[in-house]
C-alpha cells in the first residue's frame, strides 16, 4: 500500500490537494490522505492525473509571466488599439452549464438566476497563489474593489448593475474578475452571456442581437480560442452557439467543447463526442457538474468515480473527461496559442507605434506667435507652389499617383486637342453643299466701279468675320473648362497641404478662389482679344497658305468648265478634289462671277486652316502662360488676402481646431499606451530568452 502523490508533486492549501496547480480535491475542512491500494477504481485516474502534472507545472512556472504580460496588454486595454490578444473565450447556450464549469476551474462561486445572469464580459483571470488566504477582486469602470470570497457572488452583481443598470439589460463593456487562489490553474477566459432566443420580462427585444454580437465581437480573432460549453442532454448540431463558432471556425481548429451535465444524458454520450458531428477541432472534455451543496472535494471525487464506474460513461476515453483534464487542456491551449501570438503582438505594436509616432510628428507644432503663424503659412504656400509645378508645368504626379484629375500638363493637353477637334468640325456639316452661294453674295454686294475680276478685300474679310463669328464662343467655352480644372486643382492641392491648420482651410479656399477668378477675367480678355484680332485682320507668314491656295486654285479652270458644261447638257453635279460631288444647279445665273466666287472661297479655304491651328496655338500659349504666372508670381495674392487689411487675419492660426487638438491627445494617448506595451512584451521576450540560455 502506498501514496498516489509525492511530496514534490502534491500541496496542501486550506485542506485543498494540489498538484502543481490543478485542484484534485477542495474541501473546506482537513484532508487526510489516505494509502489506496492499486485495485481501488480511483487509482489509476488518479495516477494519469499523476504522471500529466509536471507538465502542468512546467507550463505554470513559465506561461504564467507571459500570462501575465497578456493580462497586462488586456488591462492597458491595447485591444483598442486593434491589437488582438490570445483569449479563451467561453461561450454557450443559457443554462448550458458555463457557470458550474467556471465555478469548477476557479473554486468559487459564481451569481446564478434565472434567465441570464452574465450580463456582460466577465474576464476571469485565475492565479496560481502560495498563500493559504485567497486574494480575489473586481476591476471595472478605471476602479479595483477587493472582495472576499464569501461575498464574491453579490459583488459581481452589484458591479455588473453599475455597469449594465439594472434589470435584465446587456452591456459590451468588460467587468474583470482576478482569482489568486492556491490550487487554480493559471488561465485568463472571457465569459460571454449566455445566448438565449426569447426575451423575458424586463429584457429587450432584440435581447438575441445583442448577445450575438458581443459573442461574434469576441470570437472572430484569430486569436481567440472558442470554449462551447454544451450540455449532454442537447443535440449538440441544434446549439446556437455551436452555429456561431462555425461561422468564425470552419475547420474547428481553435473550439474545445465542454459537455457538461454528463450524468444525466449518459447513455449516447460517448457516441456523440466520438463522431463528432459538429467538427470540434480541440476536442472534447465532458464533466459532472457539481449538485446542490457538494464541496469542491466531493464534486470532483463523484465526478471521477462517475465516469471510472457508470456503465455507458465508463466507456468515454479518460484522456476527455473530469474537470483536472479540463483544466490541464486549457492550460497547454493557452500556452500553445500565447507562443503562437506573441511574435505577431510584438510585431503589430511595433507597426502600430511606429505609424502613430510618424503621424504625430506630421502633425503641426501648435503655434504661439504671429512670426509662428507666418512661417508655417508661408511653407503652406511653398509647398503647394511646388506641389503645382509639378502637376501643372513639369508633368511630375509622384504625389497623385492615382488620381488622373490632377496630372495637370496631361489634362490640359487632352483639353487642347479636344478644342482643335472641335473647331475643325465646326465648319458646316455638308461643304458641298450651296456650293460658291456665300461667295458670290458677298461679290454682288462689293460691286463697284473698278476694273474687271477684281477680287475686292472688303469681301474676303465679310467672309472671314462671318466664319470666325461662328466659332467665336469656342474658344471662350474651352477657357472657362480650363480655368475650372485649374481652380479645382489649385483648391484641392491647397487644402491637402493646409488640412492641419482647420481654422485656415475654409479662408484659404475662398482666396485661392478670387485668385483663381481675378485670372480666368483676365484670360477671358484675353481669349476675346485674340478672337477680334482675327476678325479684324487677314494676315499670315505661313508659306503653306499659299501652297494650298495654289494647289486649289489649279482646278479653277476645269471648274468653271465643267459647270458650263453641265448647264449645257443638263447634269446637275461637278467633282472637285478637295470637296467631292457638288452640286451646281443653284450656279447657272452666275456663271459671269464663277471665276472671281472660286478665287474667293479658295483663297478662304487655304486662309481657315491658317486660322483655326493660329486659334489653338494662341490659346495653349496664352494658358500655359496664365499658367506659370499663376504658380510662380500669383500665388502670393493669397496671403495678401489672408492676413487682410489690417494685417491680422494670420492669427487665426493661432487658434488650433478642436479636431486637431483632439486627434493630438489622442495619438499622445496611443503612444503612450504603445509605449508601455511594447515594455510589456520586450520584458517579456527577454525573460523568454533567458529560458533558452
Amino acid at each position: 500500500m502506498s501514496a498516489v502523490y509525492d511530496e514534490d508533486v502534491a500541496s496542501r492549501s486550506n485542506g485543498a490537494l494540489v498538484v502543481n496547480g490543478l485542484v484534485v480535491c477542495d474541501d473546506p475542512q482537513p484532508l487526510t490522505i489516505l494509502p489506496i491500494t492499486a485495485q481501488d477504481p480511483l487509482m489509476a485516474r488518479e495516477e494519469e492525473v499523476a504522471d500529466q502534472a509536471p507538465i502542468v507545472a512546467q507550463y505554470n512556472d513559465q506561461i504564467r509571466p507571459l500570462l501575465d504580460a497578456i493580462d497586462r496588454l488586456r488591462l492597458l486595454m491595447v485591444m483598442k488599439e486593434g491589437i488582438q490578444l490570445p483569449t479563451i473565450v467561453v461561450v454557450g447556450d443559457q443554462s448550458s452549464g458555463k457557470s458550474s464549469v467556471l465555478e469548477s476551474l476557479a473554486g468559487i462561486s459564481l451569481p446564478r438566476s434565472q434567465g441570464i445572469c452574465t450580463r456582460v464580459p466577465l474576464i476571469m483571470r485565475l492565479q496560481s497563489h502560495q498563500s493559504p488566504t485567497p486574494e480575489l477582486h473586481l476591476e471595472y469602470n478605471g476602479k479595483t474593489v477587493p472582495v472576499e470570497e464569501s461575498h464574491i457572488t453579490t459583488a459581481i452583481n452589484l458591479a455588473t448593475d453599475e455597469i449594465a443598470g439594472h434589470g435584465k439589460g446587456i452591456s459590451n463593456k468588460p467587468l474583470t474578475l482576478v482569482v489568486k487562489k492556491d490550487g487554480v490553474p493559471d488561465l485568463t477566459m472571457v465569459d460571454l452571456p449566455g445566448i438565449t432566443r426569447v426575451p423575458v420580462q424586463g429584457q429587450p427585444e432584440n435581447i438575441y442581437e445583442q448577445i450575438r454580437d458581443i459573442i461574434m465581437e469576441y470570437i472572430t480573432p484569430e486569436e481567440s480560442i472558442i470554449l462551447n460549453v454544451l450540455s449532454a442532454t442537447v443535440d449538440f448540431s441544434t446549439c446556437e452557439s455551436i452555429r456561431m463558432s462555425q461561422k468564425v471556425d470552419k475547420t474547428g481548429e481553435r473550439t474545445l467543447a465542454v459537455v457538461t451535465k454528463a450524468d444525466r444524458a449518459p447513455e449516447e454520450l460517448c457516441e456523440k463526442v466520438t463522431a463528432d458531428d459538429v467538427n470540434i477541432g480541440l476536442g472534447y472534455v465532458c464533466v459532472r457538474n457539481r449538485i446542490g451543496d457538494e464541496s469542491y472535494e466531493e464534486a470532483r471525487r463523484e465526478e471521477a468515480r462517475l465516469f471510472q464506474t457508470h456503465p455507458h460513461l465508463s466507456r468515454i476515453d479518460k484522456s476527455i473527461v473530469g474537470v483536472p483534464v479540463l483544466a490541464q487542456k486549457l492550460v497547454q491551449i493557452q500556452a500553445n496559442i500565447i507562443a503562437r501570438c506573441l511574435p505577431v503582438i510584438v510585431k503589430n505594436i511595433s507597426e502600430k507605434l511606429n505609424a502613430n509616432v510618424s503621424a504625430l510628428e506630421r502633425m503641426p507644432k501648435a503655434l504661439t506667435s504671429v512670426a509662428d503663424a507666418m512661417a508655417a503659412f508661408m511653407r503652406i504656400i511653398g509647398a503647394a507652389k511646388e506641389s503645382l509645378r509639378k502637376l501643372l508645368l513639369r508633368g511630375e504626379f509622384d504625389e497623385y499617383p492615382d488620381d488622373g484629375s490632377k496630372h495637370g500638363t496631361a489634362r490640359l493637353v487632352e483639353m487642347l486637342n479636344q478644342f482643335s477637334d472641335e473647331l475643325h468640325e465646326s465648319e458646316d456639316n455638308d461643304p458641298t453643299k450651296d456650293f460658291l452661294i456665300e461667295e458670290i453674295k458677298v461679290l454682288e454686294d462689293a460691286k463697284g466701279i473698278g476694273l474687271p475680276n477684281f477680287l475686292p478685300r472688303s469681301a474676303f474679310l465679310r467672309i472671314l468675320q462671318r466664319k470666325v463669328d461662328r466659332i467665336s464662343s469656342m474658344p471662350i467655352e474651352f477657357a472657362e473648362k480650363v480655368w475650372d480644372c485649374i481652380d479645382g486643382m489649385v483648391t484641392s492641392v491647397l487644402m491637402r497641404h493646409s488640412e492641419i491648420y482647420y481654422q485656415l482651410k475654409v479662408s484659404t479656399k475662398r482666396a485661392a478662389h478670387n485668385l483663381i477668378e481675378r485670372m480666368r477675367e483676365q484670360s477671358m480678355n484675353r481669349v476675346k482679344e485674340i478672337v477680334q484680332m482675327e476678325k479684324l485682320t487677314d494676315y499670315t507668314c505661313n508659306p503653306d497658305y499659299m501652297v494650298e491656295w495654289t494647289k486649289l486654285m489649279t482646278q479653277q479652270e476645269s471648274f468653271v468648265r465643267k459647270v458650263n458644261d453641265a448647264v449645257m447638257y443638263g447634269h446637275s453635279r461637278v467633282s472637285l478634289e478637295g470637296f467631292g460631288d457638288i452640286e451646281v444647279e443653284h450656279l447657272r445665273q452666275h456663271r459671269n462671277v464663277l471665276h472671281q466666287a472660286f478665287d474667293l472661297k479658295m483663297r478662304m479655304t487655304a486662309y481657315w486652316k491658317i486660322v483655326l491651328r493660329r486659334l489653338v496655338d494662341s490659346m495653349a500659349l496664352h494658358l500655359q502662360y496664365s499658367v506659370h504666372n499663376l504658380v510662380n508670381n500669383n500665388m502670393e495674392e493669397i496671403v495678401n488676402e489672408l492676413m487682410g487689411p489690417d494685417g491680422r487675419g494670420i492669427e487665426r492660426m493661432l487658434v488650433e481646431s478642436p479636431a486637431i487638438a483632439g486627434k493630438r491627445e489622442k495619438l499622445k494617448s496611443s503612444i503612450k499606451l504603445l509605449k508601455e506595451s511594447k515594455d510589456v512584451v520586450a520584458k517579456i521576450m527577454d525573460r523568454i530568452a533567458g529560458y533558452d540560455d
